[in-house]
């Protein structure tokens, strides 16, 4: 047994002792032994704690590989949070001002994706092990909204219908305005019988819709996602904030950044997260790589009510970014990238120099990355919101106020 002492969390969430050695489930300052395989430390034992450590609150976390910090107290991991955006800025050369961290509750997870087998004896469904393709069985996960907790035996009857002997089921369960949604992938090829018995599960289970892989087999009700006055039928599989309270504590910065502005543009915008609710008070272009998602987006603008203009247009905004003519006639601009970022589109954002950014990320990396090239263009940026909609994980999401201060 080796002993060591952890130095700091890395951005998965595992201490790092000098090496670098990466030992999970430990905190920095915590005195630990255990066995150095390569740079993990395996078998290990905490010799000195940390005043940080805790009991997990769930009884499954030493099991599940969901969460990463449940070992850990609400405050610190509220202040790694924050310091991992906070770093991420400094190697950029910026300093911020922070506002106190958004953190959604716990049952809170309105989406889970479930892994699947069959077993001799029927099924079982949860999450994977740590690093592992094992499944753990979760019954009493603290993160996932009762709805979808509730759903696991549904999940083991997909596998049971639709899963090979050797293969694994990806079933992701979201809850919606109508039901749960359902997608799976991972399955046996389609077939008329197969068909049949999973339409015949949909009704078992009052699902209010399941598409396997691409095809939609059955649907009761369109499963209905409201963002602000708005009703959006979403298609299967389309990107969500992770909770309503997330989903909230963003809205209301972004909001706030806008402010009065007449026109908007909201970029990456999926099925209207941003954009329908920002339609209350100001006209808005929503651009979205995804047709099907544009489209709902549409389809919910047209049936709600009180809402002003809401253009939308399909575009791959890496390829094809909007560019300064085009960004010319909006006073506000929403961008909510993926995890890589928006390096192209932010370029063209430094030239067209909107007044005003709510720049939206999931990547505190390539966020600083893009902050840079902003500020170099004129930009202050005024404040930094971290969000945590994924509690006891090492995710961090932020958004930003971006204020142009000379042209």
């Amino acid at each position: 047994m080796t002993e060591l002492t952890i130095q700091r969390l890395g951005l998965q969430g595992d201490g790092i002792a000098e090496g670098p050695v990466f030992a999970p489930q430990t905190l920095p300052g915590e005195v630990v032994s255990g066995i150095i395989d390569g740079q993990r430390l395996t078998d290990i034992r905490i010799e000195k704690p940390s005043d940080h450590r805790v009991a997990p609150p769930c009884r499954h976390a030493k099991a599940c590989g969901g969460c990463q910090l449940q070992h850990a107290s609400d405050a610190f991991v509220a202040d790694w949070k924050v310091g991992v955006v906070r770093h991420a800025l400094a190697s950029q050369g910026i300093e911020a001002e922070f506002r106190p961290i958004q953190t959604s509750d716990t049952q809170s997870r309105r989406r889970a994706s479930f892994s699947a087998r069959r077993t001799k004896k029927g099924a079982m469904a949860g999450f994977h092990a740590r690093a592992s393709d094992v499944i753990v069985e979760i019954p009493d996960c603290l993160l996932i909204d009762p709805a979808l907790k509730d759903a696991l035996p549904m999940v083991e009857r997909l596998a049971i219908v639709g899963a090979s002997r050797k293969g694994e089921l990806s079933v992701l369960v979201t809850t919606s305005e109508t039901g749960l949604d359902v997608a799976v992938t991972g399955g046996k090829p389609l077939d008329g019988p197969l068909r049949i018995a999973l339409a015949a599960e949909v009704e078992r289970f009052a699902m209010a819709r399941l598409a396997w892989e691409d095809e939609v087999i059955a649907m009761r009700n369109p499963p209905l996602q409201r963002f602000g006055k708005a009703l959006v039928p979403v298609p299967p599989g389309a990107f969500l904030q992770a909770t309503p309270q997330g989903e909230a504590a963003l809205l209301d910065a972004v909001r706030e950044i806008v402010g009065k502005a007449d026109k908007v543009v909201d970029l990456f915008a999926g099925c209207g997260t941003f954009a329908l609710p920002l339609a209350e008070n100001a006209e808005v272009h929503a651009v979205e790589g995804a047709a099907a998602m544009t489209a709902a987006l549409d389809a919910g603008w047209r049936k709600a009510q009180g809402l002003k203009r809401v253009s939308h247009a399909v575009r791959d905004l890496f390829r094809r970014p909007l560019l300064p003519d085009e960004l010319a006639k909006f006073d506000a601009v929403v961008i909510d990238p993926p995890r890589a970022g928006a390096e192209a589109q932010v370029a063209e954002l430094a030239k067209a120099k909107p007044p005003v950014i709510a720049f939206v990320s999931c990547n505190p990396i390539t966020f600083a990355r893009d902050a840079k090239l902003l500020i170099g263009a004129g930009y202050r940026l005024d404040w930094v919101q971290v969000v945590d909609q994924f509690r006891w994980s090492a995710h961090v999401e932020q958004v930003a106020s971006f204020t142009l201060t000379s042209a």
